[in-house]
């Protein structure tokens, strides 16, 4: 029966995002909308094909936030990471800590206890790095001022929680309770629960620094070892087993196993394996986000709602135009453009989906009574489903009329970073062909499937990514979007073929240069469209001949 009740789950999920996905991406109101409105149609309170058993599936669901967190680490340098400290202690700094000090205001002046009202504004000051940083990915505005600074807030928040969860239970409004005993019953033991303050700090610095030990030193002759297997799918499990290894070390240790893998994907983000990592988890990224958005609608009360109405709409519309407020307040401060901070206001003028877990944190702990946290539940999970449509707003809307149009200017930055050049395959043609571009100071991007010819290459100190251009996937974080050539240097033919044709339909404007083996090979790829094509000793074979009739005694002119 539990298999069963299971597969007809799966069936449910998976027939309400393939049918509700593509019609809201067909109006225009984007995917993450689609999958909150198709949670909200077969919830309890639609057509009731879910139930309680959707709790459980959020707590599953969950998991794609920290394999988005870790995608999002893949892509982060370190050093880019350092440069964004000035916006992720300042900008995020100062946006947790003065919203919480005005929903605490809020609460004060409407008679909650100092501390209930505490509870409350720290737990409100919390955006949803889910929804906001899928959005902004979808519509291309990550590389923007206002994208980069929601991600630095983003990433501050997620960082406070860990504190927020130190501190919560001090402001609880009884006594007589045991912290660790609901924690325990509710997360099950960990590794640190009876160790001293210092002991849990030191097995956290440990966590840490095996973390990034490992990113940095052990991960790179592993995934080297697998990758010369040639099996896609072991590598594939490989990347997913470093994931949830971290996820389950974060857990045992009481800290956010989304920070956990953000700092294990910044760790490997030098990595020649970064591309491939990237390709074979966004499947899987994927697919959980549209779980987890799917569960956020179906976790909406609405039999409170429309009980409560004009509350719950109050206290969301309190919600949104508080954090609006405070988000604008802290752009202006910041000098960012009028439409960077709009575009920035209105992304993370939301509750957060760590909401949920602070609340249920909090009633654990007795720091607030369920008759708070049900309305507060239900006005966080109201805000996050009308985040798509609040962007929607502002791009369809706010933006034609108020914008300054700096995120035009900011777009060349993406191609930039991406580089014009992508480079298949570095062997003996394409060795001299990179050589040759980073001569004369080309900057490019560099793929190949030959885990040794990586690792020579890397020791050589060529920057080389490991990866099948053949996929799609891998193209797509390689930056063939932005990017303006394509040089195919790889010795299979077959695979040149499926690369030019996936190029073709999906990068109709980059231009392709392709290596062919033989006259047969050269003529197949003019037939398919590629125009710049070359045989790998046709100009050899030349000179050579060339050469030899000047040495038979031929005038070198004729020749």
């Amino acid at each position: 029966m539990q298999a069963e009740s299971f597969f007809y789950q799966a069936l449910v999920y998976l027939a309400a995002a393939v049918v509700a996905v593509p019609i809201a991406k067909r109006l225009g109101l984007g995917s993450v909308l689609g999958y909150i409105l198709a949670g909200v149609v077969i919830g309890p309170f639609g057509l009731t094909l879910i139930g309680e058993e959707g709790k459980d599936v959020m707590h599953f669901a969950e998991f794609g936030v920290v394999l988005m967190l870790f995608i999002i680490g893949l892509e982060l340098q370190p050093s880019l990471l350092w440069r964004l400290r000035g916006p992720i202690l300042g900008m995020g700094g100062l946006q947790v800590a003065v919203t919480s000090v005005v929903f605490m205001s809020i609460g004060l002046a409407v008679g909650l206890s100092w501390k209930t009202a505490l509870a409350i504004g720290m737990i409100l000051s919390l955006s949803s790095t889910a929804i906001v940083l899928q959005t902004l990915n979808e519509k291309g505005l990550m590389k923007t001022d206002a994208g980069q600074s929601s991600f630095s807030v983003l990433l501050f928040q997620d960082i406070a929680v860990i504190p927020l969860l130190a501190t919560l239970p001090l402001l609880a409004v009884s006594s007589g309770f045991s912290p660790g005993s609901a924690e325990a019953a509710h997360h099950g033991s960990t590794w640190v629960e009876s160790l001293p303050v210092w002991g849990q700090t030191l097995a956290v610095l440990c966590a840490v620094a095996l973390i990034i030990v490992t990113g940095r030193y052990l991960s790179r002759p592993v995934f080297r070892f697998i990758a010369k297997t040639g099996m896609r799918e072991i590598f594939t499990a490989t990347a997913l087993l470093l994931v949830i290894g971290v996820t389950v070390l974060m857990s045992r240790i009481d800290l956010s196993p989304a920070l956990g893998t953000f700092v294990a994907g910044v760790v490997l983000a030098g990595s020649e394996y970064r591309h491939e990592l990237e390709s074979d988890i966004e499947p899987f990224k994927g697919l959980l986000l549209g779980l987890f958005f799917i569960s956020v609608g179906a976790a909406i009360d609405f039999g409170l709602i429309f009980r409560q109405p004009l509350l719950i709409v109050g206290i969301t519309a309190v919600l949104v135009f508080v954090k609006f407020a405070v988000l604008w307040s802290l752009g202006r401060f910041f000098h960012m453009g009028t439409d960077n901070n709009m575009l920035f206001a209105f992304s993370l003028a939301q509750g957060g989906e760590f909401a949920f877990v602070l609340f249920s944190y909090s009633a654990q702990h007795a720091v607030l009574p369920p008759g708070i946290i049900q309305p507060l539940v239900a006005a966080v999970a109201v805000s996050m489903a009308a985040t798509p449509l609040l962007m929607l707003t502002n791009e369809k809307w706010i933006q034609p009329r108020f914008g300054t149009k700096t995120q035009e200017r900011a777009q060349p930055d993406q191609i930039n970073e991406e580089n014009r050049v992508i480079v298949a395959g570095l062997g003996r043609f394409g060795n001299i062909v990179g050589r040759f571009l980073r001569a004369n100071g080309v900057r490019a991007t560099f793929l190949d499937l030959d885990a040794d010819n990586v690792e020579v290459l890397r020791k050589l100190g060529i920057k080389v990514f490991y990866g099948d251009t053949s996929r799609l996937d891998l193209l797509e974080a390689a930056g063939a979007r932005h990017a303006d050539l394509l040089i195919l240097a790889i010795d299979d033919q077959q695979k040149i073929q499926t690369i030019v044709a996936l190029v073709q339909k999906h990068y109709p404007e980059l231009a392709i240069m392709a290596r062919a083996n033989s006259r047969i090979e050269a003529y197949e790829l003019l037939e398919s469209g590629v125009k710049h094509v070359y045989r790998e000793t046709f100009d050899t074979s030349l000179r050579l001949a060339i050469e030899a009739l000047r040495l038979l005694g031929v005038h070198p002119y004729h020749a």
